[in-house]
C-alpha cells in the first residue's frame, strides 16, 4: 500500500474505471431503464430543432396560425416527454449509483478487515478510512450524475452532429474541421487533471490519518498539552489538502474555459459562413435556425464533457486507490485443503525450532530456535523483560504471523495446515490492552461468542467479577459503554475482556497482562475466577508481575527471544539466573 507521505506517482490512465464493472453489472434493469429514457429525452430534444424550422419556414413564412398552433402544442408534447423521460432517467441512475456504492463499500470493507495483522502495520487506519468514505463518495458522484451527464452529452453530441449533417451538409463540414482544435485541449488539461486528482485524495487522506490518530489519543494529547501542536499539524495537513485541491479546480476551470471558448469561437464562424448564405439566398432561414439549434445543443454537449471530465479524471484516481486496497493480498490465509482438529481436543502444543522476525524489523530476531511443549491441561507462564519474544509466542500461536523456520502444532496439527477460523475459534485472548467496541456491555460480552444466550451473557459476566458494575449502569447489559470504552475503567474493560473469553470457552486460553489493571481486592476475586477457568484447559499466560504467575504449572524465562530456564517458581529461585534476579527486583521492592 503506496505511503501516504510519498510523492503522488503518475496516475494511472482512465482504465482504473473499468473495476467499476463488476459493482455496476448486478443492477442490470436499472441500466437498461437508464438508458432507455437516455434515449428518450435525448430524442425528444432532438425533436425540437425540427418544429423550430417548421414554425419558421410554415408558420411565420406563410402567415398561417394554424401551423403555428399545431407546432407550439406538438412542443407541449414534446416538453412532457421530456420531462417524463428527464425525471424517470434521474431516478435510474441515482439509484443505480446508491446501490453500486453499497456493493462498493460492503467489499471493500470485508476485503480489509480479511487481510492479516502485517497490513495494519504498515498502513494507518485514517487512510484506509479515507478510501472507504472519501474515496468512494467521489466515485458515488461519478456514478450517480457524472456518468449520466457524460453519456447524455455524448448522446446529444453525436445526434446533434448527425442532425448538423442531415440539415446543411456544408456547414457541418465546415464544422467537423475545427473539432481536432478544440479535442486537443480536452486531452492535456484532462490528463494533468487526473494527476492534480489523485494527489488531492492522497492529501485529504493525509489529514484524515492525522485527526484519527490524535482524536484516538484525546488523554495523551491533553495529558502532554499537545493541542495547539497536534491543531498546528492537522492545519498544515488542510493546508496542503487545499493546495492541492486548488490546482486541481484551477487546472479543470481552464480545461472548461478553453473548451467553451474554442468550441463556441468556431460555432460563430461557421454560422457567420451560414448567415451570409441566407443572404444570398443560398440557404433558407429555417435550415439555418435548426443549425443554429443543433449547433447550440453540440456545444453545449462538448461544454457538458469538458466539466464532467474533471470528475471523470477525479474518480479515477479514486479508483484507482480503492484498486489499489482490492489489490492487497494477505500473506496469511487458509490453506488450499485445510485439516480439522481432533474432536474433542486436547490442547497439546509442540512449538519447534522457531525462528522468527517481524517484517517490520527484519534484522532483529524475537523469537530464535524456540522450542517448548506444552501438555493438555498444563498452565505455563511465559515471563521475561520487555522485548523477551512473549507476546511474539502468542502472535504466532494465533497465526498473526508464520515463523521463518520451525513450526508450531496443535493436537498434532501444523498451524499453517489449519483454515485460520478453525484455529482461531480453538482459542480464547485475554489481550494487555483491552478493546471495547461503541456497542452495549452484552454486545460486548457477546463478542466473544456470537450466539450466546443473554443468561450466558450474565453467567460469564458473574464469573469474571463484572456483573455489579454492568447492573449499576443506567441501562444494565444494554447500557453503552461508548467508544473505546471511555464510559469504563481500565479495570472494569478488562474484567470485560475476561468475561468474553469465559463465554467463548475454548480449550487453548491465552492471558496477557489479564489482571495488570485492577485493584488488589479485584484482582483476587479474577484469580480465582481464572483459576476455574483454566481447569481442563491448556493455557498460557505472560505476566511481567511474578506474584500473579506462581501457581502456573511451570514458568519458562525468555530473554532475547531465547528459553533461557524453566521450572517452577521454586525451582527457578534456586537456580538463581534471570528469574530470581526479576524475582528479587520485584518482591524486595
Amino acid at each position: 500500500m503506496t505511503d501516504a507521505t510519498d510523492t503522488p506517482r503518475p496516475a494511472r490512465r482512465i482504465g482504473a474505471l473499468r473495476q467499476l464493472w463488476p459493482f455496476l453489472k448486478p443492477h442490470k434493469k436499472l441500466a437498461i431503464g437508464w438508458l432507455v429514457f437516455l434515449g428518450l429525452s435525448s430524442a425528444s430534444m432532438l425533436v425540437l430543432p425540427m418544429a423550430v424550422r417548421h414554425m419558421i419556414d410554415q408558420g411565420f413564412g406563410s402567415a398561417n396560425a394554424a401551423t403555428i398552433n399545431r407546432t407550439f402544442l406538438g412542443l407541449l408534447v414534446i416538453a412532457l416527454v421530456l420531462a417524463i423521460a428527464t425525471a424517470a432517467r434521474y431516478f435510474c441512475i441515482t439509484l443505480l449509483g446508491e446501490r453500486a456504492l453499497a456493493t462498493l463499500r460492503q467489499q471493500l470493507y470485508a476485503h480489509v478487515v480479511r487481510l492479516d495483522v502485517g497490513f495494519f502495520e504498515r498502513s494507518r487506519v485514517g487512510e484506509l478510512i479515507s478510501r472507504l468514505g472519501t474515496d468512494t463518495e467521489v466515485v458515488q458522484a461519478l456514478i450517480g450524475s457524472g456518468i449520466s451527464v457524460a453519456l447524455r452529452s455524448a448522446v446529444m453530441l453525436l445526434g446533434a452532429s448527425g442532425m448538423m449533417i442531415w440539415t446543411s451538409p456544408h456547414l457541418a463540414g465546415l464544422t467537423a474541421l475545427v473539432i481536432p482544435a478544440v479535442m486537443l485541449p480536452i486531452l492535456v488539461f484532462g490528463r494533468r487533471v487526473q494527476k492534480l486528482s489523485r494527489a488531492s485524495q492522497d492529501r485529504l487522506a493525509d489529514a484524515a490519518a492525522i485527526a484519527n490518530e490524535t482524536l484516538n489519543a484525546a488523554p495523551a494529547v491533553k495529558a502532554y498539552s499537545r493541542e495547539t501542536i497536534e491543531s498546528s499539524r492537522y492545519a498544515s495537513a488542510i493546508s496542503r489538502a487545499l493546495d492541492s485541491a486548488r490546482k486541481r479546480i484551477g487546472m479543470r476551470a481552464l480545461l472548461t474555459a478553453a473548451v467553451i471558448v474554442l468550441f463556441f469561437g468556431a460555432i460563430v464562424l461557421v454560422l457567420w459562413v451560414g448567415a451570409r448564405d441566407v443572404l444570398g439566398g443560398k440557404l433558407d432561414a429555417g435550415v439555418l435556425g435548426q443549425f443554429v439549434l443543433y449547433a447550440i445543443f453540440a456545444a453545449g454537449s462538448v461544454a457538458g464533457l469538458s466539466e464532467v471530465w474533471g470528475d471523470v479524471m477525479r474518480a479515477a484516481g479514486a479508483m484507482e486507490r480503492i484498486g489499489e486496497l482490492f489489490g492487497e493480498r494477505a500473506d496469511i490465509t487458509d490453506p488450499p485443503q485445510p485439516r480439522t482438529l481432533p474432536r474433542p481436543m486436547h490442547g497439546a502444543l509442540r512449538f519447534e525450532n522457531l525462528t522468527f522476525r517481524y517484517p517490520t524489523r527484519p534484522d532483529a530476531p524475537a523469537l530464535s530456535d524456540f522450542t517448548l511443549e506444552v501438555r493438555p491441561g498444563e498452565t505455563v507462564a511465559l515471563v521475561g523483560p520487555s522485548g523477551a519474544g512473549k507476546s511474539t509466542v502468542f502472535a504466532l500461536l494465533l497465526r498473526f504471523y508464520d515463523p521463518q523456520t520451525g513450526s508450531i502444532c496443535i493436537d498434532g496439527v501444523d498451524l499453517r495446515a489449519l483454515a485460520l477460523h478453525e484455529l482461531r475459534g480453538a482459542i480464547a485472548l485475554v489481550p494487555q490492552e483491552t478493546v471495547i467496541f461503541g456497542g452495549s456491555a452484552a454486545d460486548n460480552i457477546r463478542f466473544g461468542r456470537q450466539d450466546a444466550t443473554d443468561d450466558e451473557v450474565r453467567q460469564a459476566a458473574h464469573s469474571a467479577e463484572a456483573h455489579e458494575f454492568i447492573r449499576a449502569l443506567a441501562e444494565g447489559y444494554d447500557a453503552e459503554l461508548g467508544e473505546r470504552g471511555v464510559r469504563l475503567s481500565g479495570g472494569q474493560r478488562q474484567r470485560i475482556a475476561i468475561a468474553r473469553a469465559i463465554l467463548r470457552d475454548a480449550p487453548l486460553l491465552l492471558l496477557d497482562e489479564a489482571t495488570s489493571a485492577l485493584d488488589a481486592q479485584s484482582e483476587a476475586a479474577i484469580q480465582q475466577a481464572l483459576e476455574r477457568l483454566e481447569k481442563g484447559r491448556t493455557t498460557l499466560v505472560i505476566a511481567h508481575r511474578l506474584a500473579t504467575v506462581q501457581r502456573a504449572d511451570r514458568i519458562v524465562v525468555l530473554d532475547g527471544g531465547r528459553i533461557v530456564a524453566q521450572g517452577t517458581h521454586e525451582s527457578l529461585l534456586a537456580e538463581g539466573g534471570l528469574y530470581a534476579e526479576l524475582a528479587r527486583l520485584q518482591f524486595v521492592a
